[in-house]
């Protein structure tokens, strides 16, 4: 099933707003794909999600130049972190010249956007091989605001840093979202604010601290909360079980319990693994066993969901409309740790509902579950994503130009 999302909820310009004719637009992007020691790109994914925005912007006459980072080179040049191997990629994806300049200010950089022609798009090298990008220094703000008339941010993986390329720039120019941030935006804002009931929330990971945020903004608009990975056990041993050694976090015991308590008063189903696959340490080739989840031994820690929880969870799922999934449900990077995860990804892409999986390891873990095809909506943003789930506002979206009411 795959429901528009909400609309509406954005209240910026967007691209499609900016008569781009002839003029030179700044598109922030987010290129930080992962590089092999040969510095070969082994995912394009993020390259690729920019696509329709930067054709866009092609076909509307403009002259594109494209800046991103990649990596954290630490303020300086480093070969490592090069977007060269970007520029080489994306030459193929747009089928298209991309001329890459070796820095992203100074006098060669401003030489060759001033000869460029409307169609030509440049990539700048690496924001990160400057300081000024991530002390959001203003000088070097205005120094990349120079080079265009409009400045367009696509890079939601970003969206929530305070840096220069994403809220500086729009201090000086007019500021407008690309499609894959309205898209975004649309999807999570729209699931958050107003999903179509029963809505379920799964999520997992290692830790509870990095959900508490999301769990308290969804409590009242979620029907059932699933819960997985890591931060299962903290619940857990919170209610009072032993769980060997598996990850807990002692700090987080009563806000845990505060949390699942609430959202049983407010009437949330809130599942818990019944049991899970234990292992005594975290080596490829490690005995497993799988226990019930409150008969872990000592000296073992769980390391994924179990095949009950696994057919639990995909019960739960079955009614559901609207299904927001962020955080595996185990060390799903190891082979013989990772079924866990793939069954909840087969669920729900199996599931007759708007998908939405939010954050890097569940968006690998979709694709390497080869279901990713079937979920309505995969977000591109890590920390990003989270912040939004949270209710607070990302610092690159609100330096973006407001529409002015119709």
């Amino acid at each position: 099933m795959n429901p528009a999302p909400i609309k509406d909820v954005l209240n910026k310009l967007t691209i499609e707003d900016l008569d781009l004719k002839d003029k030179r637009v700044f598109i922030r992007v987010d290129f930080n794909v992962p590089l092999d020691e040969n510095l070969n790109i082994t995912d394009d994914r993020r390259i690729r999600a920019t696509l329709p925005t930067i054709n866009y912007a092609i076909d509307e006459g403009a002259k594109v130049i494209l800046a991103s980072h990649l990596g954290r080179p630490k303020g300086k040049p480093d070969p490592r972190f090069s977007l060269a191997p970007v520029a080489k990629r994306l030459k193929r994806l747009l089928n298209k010249d991309v001329i890459f300049v070796s820095d992203c200010v100074g006098p060669q950089v401003k030489n060759i956007v001033e000869k460029m022609k409307s169609g030509d798009v440049v990539l700048l090298e690496n924001l990160r091989f400057h300081e000024g990008e991530t002390k959001n220094d203003e000088e070097f703000a205005k120094q990349l605001a120079s080079l265009a008339d409009y400045y367009v941010n696509d890079a939601f993986g970003t969206a929530h840093r305070s840096h220069a390329s994403i809220v500086g720039i729009p201090k000086f120019l007019p500021a407008a979202a690309g499609f894959l941030l309205k898209k975004e935006i649309e999807y999570l804002k729209g699931v958050v604010n107003n999903p179509i009931r029963p809505f379920v929330a799964i999520l997992g990971g290692a830790k509870v601290s990095g959900k508490i945020g999301v769990l308290e903004n969804l409590e009242s608009n979620v029907d059932k909360v699933l819960i997985g990975g890591g931060m299962a056990f903290t619940f857990i041993k919170a209610m009072g079980y032993e769980v060997g050694n598996s990850l807990v976090e002692p700090d987080m015991l009563d806000t845990a319990e505060r949390i699942r308590k609430k959202l049983k008063e407010k009437g949330v189903k809130f599942y818990l693994p019944v049991d899970c696959v234990i292992a005594q340490s975290l080596e490829p080739g490690a005995v497993v066993k799988i226990v019930p989840t409150l008969e872990i031994p000592p000296g073992w820690q769980g390391v994924d969901i179990g095949p009950a929880t696994a057919r639990l969870f995909a019960e739960a799922l079955q009614d559901a409309k609207t299904i927001l999934w962020n955080g595996p449900m185990g060390v799903f990077e190891i082979d013989a740790f990772s079924r866990g995860t793939f069954a909840v990804a087969r669920a729900v892409a199996d599931a007759y509902a708007l998908t939405i999986v939010g954050g890097g390891d569940t968006d690998l873990a979709v694709h390497r579950a080869g279901v990713s095809d079937s979920i309505s909506f995969i977000s591109t943003g890590g920390g990003a994503t989270l912040q939004l789930l949270e209710g607070k506002e990302l610092p690159g979206i609100a330096a973006l130009t407001d529409k002015k009411p119709d």
